[in-house]
């Protein structure tokens, strides 16, 4: 039988819950210049008009300071995410109880929300005001300007001062040169500029129910791409290197495995004669009719985002960086899955697979790397049950349910945002901290565990 099928699908309007976090008395306040000098002082009264609602829009930010993060509802707001999907796809019947199929399952997304994909959001410098005012990410002179404050030698001989009457003039000539330097950040709401990527070969294996068996296996290997879509409101999680050039940031998603397979069946154990003896009736009578479950799935390990450069981009034009990746050096040190190291001694990420662009400068890395993944973590349940019927109405249920069923050992995943976090060990050889640094004072899973269910219906 052959399969081919397409539709559009439309996503419901976002949420965005923390908004809530903005409403009512909540008012924040930044320092006017780096350091401990604080906006305002509580015995000279509050600063700002203490009444609801208060719709005056220059009640921030405070003169001689700038505001906290303020809120921006982006023009494009509502719009609902669009899905494009599409299979082709073909099934088999093997035999009279097995049926075999495979297709072809892709999808393109648009206009998903993606806060840290707009230049509002990060309030950043673009490549057109540096050129504006003859400044150059690659020159070191440059640099010390834009992390100078204001009022400083440096800012006055080079022409630049407060870019509006109250600015606090400690702060540095990067600010003053952001779209809003009244503001530390914006938050975007709701911009839809994620887009997504999806192709996938999907297969399965079915076995009809047949001589107390059922069972399905599936397989699915897929690439998973994505540009900002999973980002909603999530601002240090997932960002891009360059507002201004998002398009170099497409890279797998962070749920990106691109090869899972999963196995579930069941099989109820047949009636056998055991002898025609009165114990060989009742022992035939016990095990007959047992019901066993088992739920197995094997996927890839999630994808670890790149460490961030330590050059201080964002001291510069408050955008970040990842560091550049180092051909032909491995990012890891063992294997994540070999069970083969001890945890609690060793630094499982290398770091010299990572080297630091030049300051001021974008890094070359992806955000994600199909070679650097966390550990894989199996799904193996299986459950054992049966209903022993005691009269006509009136019956006895046993069903035992267990979780990590062979008791596998899963490590909790690496620190890895920074490669150049320096590693260290106690005096017992035991690793305290630093990039590749396992914990190892909890577990990341369960061990494994049963529960027993007994029921009684009458």
């Amino acid at each position: 039988m052959l399969r081919v099928g397409g539709g559009i699908s439309y996503s419901q309007t976002s949420d965005e819950f923390s908004t809530a976090g903005n409403l009512g008395s909540n008012k924040t306040f930044s320092a006017p210049s780096y350091g401990v000098t604080p906006p305002f002082y509580l015995r000279n009264g509050m600063p700002y008009q203490v009444t609801f609602p208060n719709f005056y829009a220059g009640q921030q930010p405070l003169p001689g300071t700038v505001s906290a993060p303020t809120n921006y509802l982006d023009r494009h707001a509502g719009w609902p995410a669009r899905v494009i999907q599409w299979s082709v796809g073909v099934q088999r019947e093997i035999t009279h109880n097995l049926v075999a199929e495979a297709a072809y399952v892709g999808n393109r997304g648009v206009w998903w929300p993606a806060y840290t994909l707009s230049w509002i959001s990060s309030d950043s410098i673009s490549p057109a005001t540096l050129q504006a005012f003859g400044l150059s990410l690659n020159n070191p002179a440059d640099l010390q300007l834009l992390s100078s404050p204001v009022n400083s030698a440096l800012a006055a001989q080079r022409g630049f001062g407060s870019p509006y009457p109250g600015f606090p003039t400690g702060l540095t000539v990067s600010q003053a040169l952001r779209p809003m330097p009244e503001y530390t950040m914006v938050v975007n709401h709701w911009n839809p500029l994620g887009n997504t990527w999806y192709d996938s070969l999907q297969a399965k294996l079915t076995k009809r129910f047949s001589h107390g068996l059922d069972a399905t296996v599936s397989y699915t290997f897929s690439k998973n791409l994505t540009l900002g879509a999973e980002d909603n409101n999530a601002y240090f999680d997932s960002y891009p290197q360059d507002v201004y050039n998002r398009t170099i940031d497409k890279s797998l998603s962070s749920y990106s495995q691109p090869q899972v397979l999963i196995v579930n069946g069941n099989y109820t154990t047949p009636k056998v004669s055991l002898g025609s003896g009165f114990a060989s009736k009742v022992a035939s009578q016990i095990a007959r009719d047992w019901t066993i479950g088992a739920v197995l799935k094997y996927a890839s390990g999630l994808p670890i985002h790149v460490p961030t450069s330590t050059t201080n981009l964002q001291t510069y034009i408050f955008q970040t960086a990842f560091v550049n990746r180092v051909p032909g050096v491995a990012p890891f040190t063992v294997d994540l899955n070999c069970h083969c190291f001890d945890p609690s001694k060793t630094f499982v990420l290398n770091p010299a697979a990572w080297v630091n662009p030049p300051p001021g400068q974008f890094g070359t890395a992806a955000v994600y790397y199909d070679d650097y993944r966390y550990q894989r973590r199996p799904v193996e349940n299986l459950s054992l049950g049966r209903n022993f019927r005691v009269r006509e109405r009136a019956n006895l249920q046993i069903r035992v349910e267990f979780t990590n069923i062979f008791n596998r050992t899963e490590v909790n995943n690496p620190t890895s945002t920074n490669a150049f976090a320096t590693q260290t060990k106690n005096g017992t050889g035991i690793t305290t901290a630093g990039f590749g640094y396992v914990s190892t004072a909890t577990t990341f899973g369960l061990p494994r565990q049963g529960t027993l269910v007994a029921r009684f219906l009458f």
